[in-house]
């Protein structure tokens, strides 16, 4: 018999959804297993535990045997990176065709207001290794800002800074041009915290007026036009890998 895993790691394999996500939705108390509200550390067998979402089965065999599939996606602000909202907002889902969209979730997070380079995939095991910390994934932005930081609040933010009692990583952060209405930086981040670019701008007296995602890693948002998605290449997943 196929030994059971941690409910988490199962939804994120089958392509279902992140492991983050899963998180997120345990301790709102919308998954269950077998009837019963899941909690962490709950483990399951594929075919034989039934798990569900607000009262709908993941069908979670079928999602197994579907092809890894992982697209390239610019977001355009005003769309929230998740696969479904209660409010009835708009998401990146709804960007997609249903046959495309079908079993892809987000791949960490850009804000409703931010814009740029997103990937979505059905790939779990890729998601955790681009997401999670360790491996420093680097990500680039273009960000416009409200008025021009001085150099000390520049090199503040290289060095890094306090966001809830913890350090920031250092960070490349340039100037790229100012002028009357403001100035724009070219910044790369090797973390991910929740809106850790308009929080820092904002602690410099500086408010974020537009922030795009410019590149994910090595791979870049290109010509891609904003709202617009491509699949990815196979050199283009192994450049994400490395």
């Amino acid at each position: 018999m196929t030994a059971p895993e941690r409910l988490q790691k199962l939804l994120s394999r089958a392509g279902v959804m992140s492991r983050r996500q899963a998180d997120a939705l345990l301790q709102a108390g919308r998954l269950h297993l077998n009837g019963q509200p899941a909690r962490l550390g709950d483990r399951a067998v594929v075919g034989v535990d039934c798990v569900t979402l607000d009262g709908q089965q993941l069908h979670l065999a079928a999602a197994q045997q579907q092809q890894r599939r992982t697209l390239l996606l610019h977001k355009p602000p005003g769309v929230l990176c998740t696969c479904r909202d209660p409010q009835g907002r708009p998401t990146v889902l709804d960007l997609l065709p249903p046959s495309a969209g079908q079993g892809l979730y987000p791949v960490g997070r850009l804000d409703r207001d931010s814009e740029g380079a997103l990937l979505l995939t059905n790939d779990g095991e890729l998601a955790m290794r681009l997401t999670h910390p360790r491996h420093g994934h680097h990500k680039t932005y273009r960000v416009w800002l409200a008025g021009v930081p001085s150099a000390p609040s520049l090199a503040a933010w290289r060095s890094g800074l306090l966001l809830d009692g913890r350090r920031t990583r250092p960070a490349q952060v340039e100037l790229e041009h100012r002028s009357a209405m403001g100035s724009c930086l070219r910044i790369v981040l090797r973390e991910g915290r929740k809106r850790q670019i308009r929080r820092i701008a904002h602690q410099l007296g500086h408010p974020v007026q537009r922030l795009q995602r410019l590149a994910l890693g090595a791979l870049p948002l290109g010509s891609l036009a904003s709202g617009c998605w491509r699949w990815l290449k196979t050199d283009e997943m192994d450049l994400l890998l490395r």
